[in-house]
């Protein structure tokens, strides 16, 4: 391959990423709903509860580390529970029931009406976050969730959706990093101004 193809791949891999960028102002009133919700849920003592498959299992563990640590501000930490990195639960859940259950099952053990329950999922298919969801609703806890342009059934089924307008996997998971920080950012604000530093 030339150098020239090279580069005209990568530029266009940036191209579209900018394209995506720019219409994800379109999702700003969902982002912005969900840290609403996350901040009223927070202030009176919830816990989000946080999953997904693959990157997406990374993208959960950034959310959860965001709100226990910081984002850009000093201020105390902020329950968050990503539900992907005890093995031995996920292991036994799998051995023992089944993978599609590996959430679900969580969920239904440590979620509570107050708490919010989140799941990405870039195909919005993925049978172990739509369980998962499923098993918030069933909680009663605040069903959230991150998809794609292929998610449209799962952001139907859950209270509230932020749907990257992309169907490529790359591209949604980038929207995803985006979307979390932002929401990171409007949740640290939040706590960093209600005077309680740790």
């Amino acid at each position: 391959m030339s150098e020239l193809y090279l580069d005209g791949l990568l530029e266009g891999q940036l191209d579209r990423h900018v394209e995506v960028t720019t219409a994800m102002r379109e999702q700003l009133p969902q982002v912005r709903a969900v840290a609403d919700e996350l901040i009223r849920r927070l202030a009176s003592g919830g816990v989000l509860y946080t999953f997904g498959n693959g990157g997406s299992a990374a993208d959960a563990q950034h959310l959860a580390g965001e709100l226990i640590g910081r984002y850009l501000r000093e201020r105390r930490p902020l329950p968050a529970v990503a539900l992907v990195g005890d093995a031995a639960v996920v292991s036994c859940i799998a051995n023992d029931y089944a993978y599609d259950d590996v959430f679900a099952r969580q969920v239904i053990a440590l979620a509570r009406p107050n708490d919010m329950v989140l799941g990405f999922s870039t195909s919005g298919t993925s049978p172990t976050v739509v369980n998962g969801l499923a098993a918030a609703r069933t909680n009663g806890a605040c069903s959230v969730a991150f998809t794609s342009a292929r998610g449209k059934d799962l952001a139907a089924a859950a209270d509230l959706a932020v749907v990257v307008p992309a169907e490529a996997t790359a591209r949604v998971q980038e929207m995803h990093v985006l979307a979390l920080h932002l929401i990171s950012e409007l949740v640290d604000r939040w706590a960093a101004e209600s005077g309680e530093s740790t």
